[in-house]
Order: C-alpha cells, then sequence, then structure tokens
C-alpha cells in the first residue's frame, strides 16, 4: 500500500475535521496512532477502538463516515477544493505532520490539524510573544503597546496577535514600523480580512510575517469561534501580555488559555479609575498574571538575555540626547508635563506661556518628536 503524498494527506487531514463527533484533540490522538494516515481510510472498528479517546459509539460513527462512499467522496470533493484554492491567495497549509507546523502549538491538548498560512510563518526555533488587549484602547495602552513591541522585536521576538481594533492592531503596527516579524490569527478564514477591509495592514503583516487561521476559506464568522482563534494565540507563543481588558473579554480567554498550557503570562498594570485595566489589575491581583513594569519582566520569565541597548541606561541616554537638543523654553514646557496628557489650559497655566506662543512650541515639540497631541487638546510627552 503506497503512502499518501503530500497533497492527499493534507486533504485527509482536511476531511477528518469533517467528521461528526470529533475535534482537534481527538484528531490529534488519530494522527499519532496511525503511523501511515492511509491506514485510517482501512481501519475497522476494532482498530479505531485502540486509538485513546475513542469509544466504541464513536468509533462505529468514523467507521461509517470513512468507509460510506457517497459520504466520504463528497466530503473528499470539499477538502480538495479547499487543497486547490490555496493558490488564489498564495496561501498554504501546514498540518501537524508537517515539519514546519509550529511546535509550541503542537504541544497543547487540542492543536489545529491544519493552519491555513498566507505569508511565511516564523522560524521554529524562535520565540514569540501574544501580545493582546482591548478593542476599546486607551493612548495609555496603545502607547505601552508600541514601547513594548519594539522591545521585543529588538531581542528577535516574533509578535503574535488577532488583528483586532485596538491593541491587536497597535501590536501589529508597531512589530511592522520597528522591522519585526508579526502573526496574525484569524477566527475567520485568510481569505477573510473582517477588520482591515481596505488592506492597509495585513499585507504589510504578509511580507513581514503571516496570516494564519484553522478556518476553511470561505467560512462565515461566529462568535464561537473567537475562543477557539485565542487558544491558538496563546498555544503558538511562549507568553502572552494582556496589555488592557475590561473584567470580560477576548483577552482573558486568551490569558487563561495561556495558564491552561503552562505558559507565561503578563498584564499591564493600570489605573483603578480605568475599566481598560480592571481585567489585567485583576489578574495581576489574582496571581495569575506578572505585573509588566519594563521590558526586563518580560524577558526575564522568558529566559531572554538582555541585549546592549536595550537597558533603563541606554534608554535613559537617549532621553538625555533629546533635551539636549530641545531649547531651553522647549525644556521648561517639557517639564510642566506630567507621565498621562495634559489639557492645554492647565499647560498655559503651569508654564506662564500665552496660547499663541505655547501652541509654536508645542507644534515644534511634536516635529521633534518629544511630545504628542491627543483628542481634545491634550498633549503628552513622548516615551523612548
Amino acid at each position: 500500500m503506497a503512502p499518501l503524498d503530500i497533497m492527499e494527506q493534507k486533504a485527509l487531514l482536511l476531511l477528518l475535521t469533517l467528521v461528526p463527533g470529533i475535534g482537534p484533540a481527538r484528531i490529534k490522538s488519530i494522527v499519532y496512532h496511525f503511523s501511515d494516515l492511509k491506514e485510517l481510510l482501512h481501519a475497522g472498528i476494532d482498530a479505531l477502538v485502540t486509538v485513546p479517546g475513542i469509544g466504541e459509539s464513536l468509533a462505529r460513527q468514523i467507521h461509517h463516515f470513512l468507509h460510506h462512499a457517497q459520504t466520504r467522496d463528497g466530503a473528499m470533493r470539499l477538502a480538495e477544493a479547499q487543497v486547490n484554492g490555496l493558490y488564489r491567495y498564495n496561501a498554504s497549509i501546514v498540518t501537524l505532520l508537517d515539519y514546519n507546523y509550529p511546535p509550541l502549538l503542537k504541544e497543547i491538548y487540542d492543536p489545529p490539524p491544519c493552519l491555513f498560512v498566507r505569508g511565511k510563518l516564523p522560524d521554529m526555533n524562535s520565540t514569540g510573544v501574544a501580545v493582546v488587549g482591548t478593542r476599546n484602547a486607551s493612548q495609555y495602552g496603545k502607547q505601552a503597546t508600541a514601547i513594548l513591541c519594539r522591545e521585543l522585536v529588538h531581542h528577535g521576538i516574533a509578535i503574535y496577535s488577532g488583528l483586532a481594533y485596538g491593541i491587536d492592531m497597535a501590536a501589529h503596527t508597531a512589530t511592522i514600523e520597528s522591522g519585526g516579524i508579526t502573526v496574525a490569527v484569524l477566527a475567520s478564514g485568510v481569505d477573510t480580512l473582517y477588520t482591515d477591509p481596505q488592506g492597509k495592514l495585513w499585507p504589510k503583516i504578509i511580507e513581514n510575517g503571516a496570516i494564519v487561521s484553522e478556518e476553511w476559506l470561505g467560512s462565515e464568522l461566529s462568535p464561537g469561534k473567537f475562543p477557539k482563534r485565542n487558544r491558538i494565540i496563546a498555544g503558538i507563543s511562549s507568553g502572552t501580555i494582556v496589555i488592557e481588558s475590561d473584567l470580560k473579554g477576548g483577552s482573558l480567554i486568551t490569558a487563561a488559555a495561556a495558564l491552561e498550557q503552562n505558559r507565561e503570562v503578563f498584564a499591564l498594570p493600570g489605573s483603578i479609575f480605568a475599566r481598560t485595566s480592571r481585567g489585567t489589575n485583576k489578574l495581576i491581583q489574582q496571581g495569575h498574571a506578572k505585573a509588566v513594569m519594563g521590558i526586563e519582566d518580560i524577558l526575564s520569565e522568558l529566559g531572554v538575555a538582555l541585549q546592549k541597548g536595550s537597558s533603563g541606561e541606554t534608554k535613559q541616554h537617549k532621553q538625555n540626547e533629546l533635551l539636549h537638543s530641545l531649547t531651553s523654553l522647549e525644556q521648561k514646557i517639557i517639564r510642566c508635563m506630567g507621565t498621562g496628557p495634559i489639557h492645554i489650559d492647565k499647560l498655559v497655566t503651569a508654564s506662564a506661556l500665552d496660547l499663541p506662543t505655547l501652541l509654536v512650541h508645542l507644534f515644534e515639540l511634536e516635529l521633534k518628536s518629544a511630545i504628542e497631541q491627543q483628542p481634545g487638546q491634550f498633549f503628552m510627552k513622548k516615551v523612548l
């Protein structure tokens, strides 16, 4: 009996996902039980019962599905159509049996039997970190995301997220702008970029990493697919950083999946008055996540050595260089700003400058990337 070729093997694994009553965990058992998947097509009920997690009732169901010609042929045509449709999106399918299947993802209880991939997955030996959070991200959350992603990229760490609005988008964007590798894990098929229909971001993700999903091409989005997607984000990464979240949200589901998979979980502490920090603060309070005060907190847990140029001393040096490039009046304005946003009316009072003069200097400070303007006439120092 000749073994299946690569495309036949991929089609058969896709076919297995159509068998009623078996999910990723049982498919993993089946794949590891049979040395050649072609044996599965000829296996009797007695052989199927010997697979861990497959009882007699389910064995009969699988046997009927695979040996009922009309049912099996119809499912195989659907699977082959998926394989044949990959070229339209310059995509590929990576299965549990492939050498380039993400090794950490393979370790979880219920890894996806097949991953649809557009782009190139990170090197198997590289470290990856998931960065997730609320869709209703604050400026604080976005800024922290940009800083952390930039530092992680500097240490050769790939960034995984879910291409959702808010923190996810900020993570992908910051990674690309820093020249890093990022992977977006979707709850839809890789042919449906529902959060970026205009293509402002996803083509850059494909150029600098990959877009992946376990959902078939053309599959419709549904609420139940998001928790499935979140387990992949947690499972494919060495650790998960929750930037901002309320007490309920998809990022907390990702954190819970990471904990179940014995992965590191980090959370960004925030104001006790901010709804977007209630979830992260609770994770820290309950001991479910390590508080992130800086990049060192993440690297130490992941066992990644600090590189030259990323220490607090180097950051301070850069900040000193920036301050020295400012005029004395610009330095005075910077000193009037705290760690958070300040309204222009308060800045007028604190700086003792008239409004027209202050506006001119604020414009110069923006050009020098020392500050940034936020909605509502608020201004905030940029953190290097």
